[in-house]
């Protein structure tokens, strides 16, 4: 089947297919995430985020920072099941990548965090995540930082005392918005590059589309429509509940969004997961019990659309979803501010037990 590249409004582009039964509609990603008019970025502030989002002292007992369970050195996850928090807690979603999360238009498997900022928000004070009593604890703490001062001023300039939790998730927002990964071969693919994949990656392709893959995970994410800040793209998971599947992988236990809102027509409703670099995040689904992308493609293809695929067909669908893997910014470990200081971080109770949870 013969496919061409045409230009999408300029900046985006899109693949119009000889068939007309197949209706994707083809998207790179784009070289820029949108930011929120409160929170322009600047050189100083994206550093400052980089910093913080390397920084354990930011966790209960020094010991955990957000890239413990979203390695920028990596996939952006932790490959991990569920993630170690705080006094060997473990969550009960699988975390999610941070690569591209920028083009979310909402946080978290339930959506419960509208935005970045938002999202920055929940770790520190989340007890089985970094474990701080609040944000503002966290933030007295990095106050007594030798360093952090004249980050946060240059930061954000002009302003009486910059060192405060709303600038913090400011920060870390503006850094994790640099967190693209354009020019995969499927992004040369579509803006004109015929031989950036192989046959068997355009294949997977076209199958990826009339099996209806792109009903759900569409879009330059390949998570679902662009959509207002806030408002997010949720589907059922799973559409077709009862197969063999569901109970080796526990795939209904999870309430999913009915967690956050409490409506019924919201059980086991989830944000639409990016497939950008899903080569590189096993386990696979909010859970983390699928551990390989051959099998995630079987399953999602019985339990969301009920059919059963042939090995050929799985095998070009893999080959596809590897075709999604960009290219990475160069990351450097940053070096934190201040001497590290113990005696602001207090010794760790042994006694403490902690519920994991969601």
């Amino acid at each position: 089947m013969r496919l061409k590249a045409t230009l999408l409004l300029g900046s985006l582009m899109t693949l119009s297919v000889a068939n007309p039964s197949l209706a994707a509609d083809w998207q790179a990603l784009p070289d820029q995430a949108p930011f929120p008019a409160d929170n322009p970025p600047n050189e100083a502030k994206i550093e400052l985020g980089k910093i913080l989002f390397f920084d354990p002292r930011f966790s209960e007992h020094g010991t955990l920072s957000c890239n413990s369970c979203h390695n920028v050195m990596a996939g952006g996850d932790d490959n991990r099941p569920n993630s170690i928090g705080m006094h060997d807690a473990r969550g009960g979603r699988s975390a999610p990548t941070v690569w591209n999360a920028a083009f979310y238009s909402v946080q978290f498997w339930d959506g419960r965090a509208a935005t970045l900022e938002d999202q920055a928000k929940g770790p520190v004070a989340n007890p089985i995540e970094m474990g701080m009593a609040s944000l503002d604890e966290a933030m007295a703490r990095v106050a007594k930082i030798p360093g952090y001062q004249p980050l946060f001023e240059a930061a954000f300039p002009g302003e009486t005392n910059p060192v405060t939790g709303d600038n913090a998730v400011k920060a870390i927002a503006a850094f994790e918005r640099t967190l693209i990964t354009p020019n995969s071969p499927y992004d040369r693919y579509v803006k004109g590059d015929a031989t950036a994949m192989t046959e068997q990656q355009i294949r997977g392709m076209e199958t990826f589309d009339t099996l209806g893959c792109t009903s759900c995970h569409s879009g330059a994410n390949f998570s679902g429509p662009t959509l207002p800040i806030g408002t997010g793209f949720f589907m059922k998971f799973p559409t077709y509940p009862g197969s063999a599947y569901d109970a080796k992988y526990k795939l209904t236990k999870d309430p999913g969004r009915y967690e956050v809102t409490k409506k019924a027509a919201d059980r086991h409703l989830f944000r639409v997961p990016t497939l950008r670099n899903i080569a590189l995040t096993a386990p696979y689904f909010n859970n983390g019990q699928v551990p390989t992308l051959d099998m995630a493609v079987q399953v999602m293809a019985k339990v969301q659309l009920n059919k059963d695929l042939t090995e050929a067909q799985t095998a070009d669908l893999v080959a596809f979803l590897n075709a999604l893997t960009g290219e990475f910014p160069e990351m450097a470990l940053p070096r934190l501010p201040g001497t590290p200081n113990m005696s602001v971080i207090p010794p760790v109770d042994p006694h403490l037990k902690v519920k994991a949870h969601r």
